[in-house]
C-alpha cells in the first residue's frame, strides 16, 4: 500500500487532500516534506517560524511503540511551535479520544482562542476542527493563529481550483480569533 492509500483508508475525506494537490506541494513548495516508512507517513510544512503537521498516521499494528511520539520529537527538536488540526474528540469514536489524549501527553495544548470551520469540498459539508498546538517558547495563540493563517493560504489552498475545479474559503472564512479575557 502506498503512502497516499494508507493516508486517505485513515483520514475521514472531508479531511483528505487528493493525491495530485499532495504532490503538486511535495514537487513545487520547498517547505512541504513527506516522511514514510513501513508503519507511518508523516506529511507537514516547514516554515521559518513554525511546523504544521498536515498528517500524521501510524498504522494499528505499529501503535503504542512510541513510533508517533519519535516523529514529533524530532520535529521539535526544531524548537518552532507545532501546530496540528484534529477532529474534536467524541463519544462515538474512541480513536478521535485516543488521539486527542496522545497531543496533550506530547505537550499539545488546544488553541481555545481560534475557531476552525472549513466547507469540504469532497462533501460541500462543514468541518470543524479543533487547532492543537506544541510552544517551546511560549508562543501566544495569537502567533499560532497568525501562523495558521499563513499555512491555510500557502498549502491549504494552493492550486485548487486548477486540482479541484473549485476554490476553498477564504482564510478569514474559516479561522476566526477571540481573544480570551483574563479573570
Amino acid at each position: 500500500m502506498n503512502w497516499y492509500e494508507k493516508l486517505s483508508r485513515y483520514f475521514p475525506v472531508e479531511e483528505m487532500k487528493s493525491k495530485e494537490h499532495m504532490e503538486l506541494l511535495l514537487d513545487e513548495k520547498e517547505v512541504y516534506h513527506k516522511e514514510e516508512g513501513t508503519n507511518y507517513v508523516m506529511m507537514y510544512a516547514e516554515f521559518p517560524t513554525f511546523i504544521f503537521v498536515d498528517y500524521l498516521f501510524v498504522s494499528k499494528d505499529a501503535r503504542g511503540q512510541g513510533l508517533g511520539k519519535r516523529l514529533l520529537d524530532k520535529l521539535k527538536q526544531k524548537e518552532k511551535p507545532i501546530i496540528l488540526e484534529v477532529e474534536p474528540a467524541s463519544h462515538q469514536d474512541i480513536d478521535t479520544q485516543k488521539r486527542q489524549r496522545f497531543y496533550q501527553r506530547e505537550g499539545f495544548h488546544q488553541a481555545t482562542s481560534i475557531e476552525y470551520k472549513r466547507r469540504s469540498l469532497a462533501t460541500g459539508q462543514i468541518n470543524e476542527l479543533e487547532i492543537l498546538y506544541w510552544a517551546p517558547h511560549h508562543e501566544s495563540e495569537e502567533e499560532i493563529y497568525n501562523a495558521m493563517k499563513k499555512m491555510y493560504r500557502e498549502i491549504h489552498t494552493y492550486k485548487d481550483v486548477e486540482v479541484y475545479g473549485d476554490s476553498y474559503q477564504e482564510v478569514d472564512e474559516v479561522l476566526s480569533f477571540e481573544k480570551q479575557e483574563n479573570n
